[in-house]
């Protein structure tokens, strides 16, 4: 297999996964990162063009020098497309040392010998900086699935036969000028190498990001857009899942009181307004692990896993409290409002459902007992006698 094969090739497998990655820029016009990633993978198509263009200069220097920065511009826009789909600042400081080192040792490194082990060694280092670097912004991203760990020693390999590749040559031996580099066996190695790893990585790479695309996808369904919390569809299937994994919990029902009136006096941009900011306040103060949604109009439920009955009141006290006391004037609200609450403590043989109806009896009891006060159930409670208002 010559080196020439393999190179075209790289090329269609370069042009491939540009095309890739570009339709799944254009059809999320939030995969900021696939953007740069098909600039990356089409700037490969134009470093091959450079490798065979190579082979006819009488002056093989300017298309030599450009041939090492175009691949490692490849790399450079793989980096910043892989920081932005994990959501992590581009290490531009870091890239640009990289470029300022590499561009001021292009004079030395192309007037060392051809061939040679200390050029071979420098023209190969800016690579294994920059795989490195990428590497390291998926793990500083904090992100451990399977495809990211295997992302992530995808870069470790790569990087590695950037170092490995001055050995090789020593072993193989290579041209004695740049004209012969694709007649040599260290030239069919070394792209061979290359077409692996880019195959390799832009596979992973889409994979990473048809699954963040889906979950994505899933999280939106399962968000109430106007509170930000999860909607009842979410709750009840992330509160099921809670209860599989088993232990205690305790579910907390809160409800807006005289929220019609709310709607009626300010308007309903207004009461939109209120139930976002109620929203926020559960959130807000609830522990980590919180299941926080809403079921309804300004129906609000919390489930809090490994919590204990007085753990789920005293969460309950302080949403009411801070709520009655908060005022929003940027509303166009001049008065305070008030919700009830209503808690329950998981027992071993609850389902969420019964759970659910366990909180809710308790919550028409705060409102039938004045609104503005938190009831808790103790064991099954009688039904709640008739509110007069709702």
């Amino acid at each position: 297999m010559t080196a020439a094969f393999v190179l075209g090739i790289n090329m269609s497998v370069a042009g491939i996964f540009a095309v890739a990655f570009a339709v799944v820029a254009a059809t999320n016009r939030g995969a900021r990162g696939a953007r740069w990633l098909a600039a990356g993978y089409g700037m490969g198509i134009v470093y091959v063009a450079l490798e065979f263009l190579l082979t006819r200069q009488v002056d093989p220097t300017p298309v030599g020098i450009g041939i090492f920065l175009v691949f490692l511009l490849a790399l450079s826009f793989a980096l910043i497309g892989a920081a932005y789909h994990y959501h992590v600042q581009p290490p531009w400081r870091a890239m640009a040392a990289i470029w300022v080192v590499t561009i001021l040792a292009v004079p030395a490194i192309f007037s060392l010998t051809y061939g040679s082990t200390l050029r071979l060694t420098l023209y190969q280092l800016p690579y294994f900086a920059m795989q490195s670097l990428l590497g390291f912004v998926i793990w500083r991203s904090g992100r451990r699935q399977a495809l990211d760990l295997l992302l992530i020693a995808l870069q470790v390999v790569a990087a590695a036969i950037y170092v490995a590749k001055p050995f090789i040559a020593t072993l193989v031996g290579t041209a004695s000028a740049p004209q012969g580099y694709m007649g040599t066996t260290y030239a069919a190695i070394s792209q061979s190498g290359s077409v692996v790893t880019l195959m390799a990585i832009a596979l992973v790479l889409l994979l990473v990001m048809m699954r963040d695309t889906t979950a994505e996808m899933v999280a939106r369904s399962e968000t109430d857009p106007l509170s930000s919390v999860l909607n009842r569809r979410g709750f009840e299937h992330h509160a099921e899942l809670a209860f599989m994994r088993g232990g205690a919990a305790v579910l907390i029902a809160a409800d807006l009181d005289d929220f019609k009136k709310i709607n009626d006096s300010f308007g309903h941009a207004a009461g939109d307004g209120v139930i976002a900011h109620f929203a926020a306040m559960l959130v807000d103060a609830a522990p980590a692990g919180a299941i926080v949604g809403r079921i309804g109009g300004e129906e609000f439920a919390v489930l809090l896993p490994d919590a204990l009955l007085s753990d789920g009141r005293l969460y309950a006290e302080t949403v009411r409290t801070a709520f009655a006391a908060v005022q929003l004037p940027v509303l166009g609200i001049d008065r305070c409002f008030t919700a009830s609450f209503g808690v329950a403590q998981r027992t071993s043989d609850n389902s969420l459902f019964e759970l659910s109806r366990r909180a809710d009896a308790a919550l028409y009891r705060a409102k039938a007992g004045g609104r503005d006060q938190v009831r808790v159930a103790l064991g099954e409670m009688p039904p709640a006698p008739a509110l007069g208002v709702a």
